[in-house]
């Protein structure tokens, strides 16, 4: 069981109170899709994803990149027992899509990157430690089907 301070707990909240999950989900998927192209190859019903003019304007990245985004709401609101929250969505990557589990870390990085941009000079060292904790467990929790 990962252990929280209350300064993580805030910050964490405070993070996702603030986030403008339409802008930045979309974000986040698209720079994935775009710097680490090989994972493009589990959304080839996405259509065209030939470029990144054509990834950033493709309605279909922008609905999942915030669906995925809505889906960390379930591990903020399960912060103690994040693996038991995504055990059915570990199972559904691992043996229905075959997602590399690598690849939820090169979504959590990307991620990391457009809270940052966003963020500014509020993005400190220490709010980036709690905010790359709280997704090293998810990532961690997504991946534990795979072990």
């Amino acid at each position: 069981m990962v252990e929280w301070t209350d300064f993580e707990r805030a910050t964490i909240q405070g993070i996702f109170d603030k986030m403008e999950y339409e802008v930045v989900g979309p974000a986040a998927l698209c720079r994935c899709l775009v710097v680490y192209p090989w994972t493009q190859r589990y959304f080839g019903n996405f259509g065209n994803l030939y470029n990144a003019a054509a990834i950033l304007a493709n309605p279909l990245v922008a609905k999942h990149g915030t669906t995925i985004l809505h889906g960390l709401d379930r591990a903020l609101k399960n912060m103690d027992n994040i693996k038991a929250t995504y055990a059915e969505l570990s199972v559904l990557h691992s043996e229905k899509l075959h997602v590399d589990p690598d690849n939820f870390k090169l979504l959590s990085d990307c991620l990391t990157v457009v809270i940052a941009a966003k963020m500014g000079a509020d993005f400190t060292p220490d709010v980036q430690a709690a905010f790359q904790k709280f997704l090293s467990v998810v990532v961690s929790a997504l991946g534990r089907q795979y072990h």
